[in-house]
């Protein structure tokens, strides 16, 4: 016997999606890492794999970024990608700590030297 009830009226709403997780770390490169591209080499990178902050270089040498969005795609870019760098780079640490997420709408930014 088949049923004429409307099979999509047992289906219960579905409930809204969760918001992507996302998180933020600020990061300190230190080593050979001015003067050899490594600003606009990781602001690609980050835009690259979807990510939002900025990068700048620093008085003392180092070169410092805030990488916001996906916690997977954060966590390559410090494990796997600055850790490398651009070819002319040397990196001997990348020095992570916590910071804010900013809107992910913001992109990726080169700010001026600190």
């Amino acid at each position: 016997m088949a049923s004429s009830a409307d099979p999509d009226a047992a289906t219960p709403p579905s409930a809204p999606q969760p918001e992507p997780a996302r998180k933020a770390v600020r990061v300190v490169v230190k080593g050979s890492v001015t003067g050899v591209g490594f600003r606009d080499w990781t602001a690609s990178t980050a835009e690259s794999l979807g990510l939002a902050g900025w990068v700048r270089n620093r008085r003392d040498g180092s070169v410092e970024a805030l990488l916001s969005g996906d916690p997977a795609k954060i966590e390559d870019m410090i494990t796997r990608r600055l850790p490398v760098g651009p070819p002319a780079a040397t990196v001997t640490a990348v020095v992570p700590s916590t910071a804010e997420p900013v809107d992910p709408s913001t992109g990726f930014e080169i700010k001026f030297t600190v």
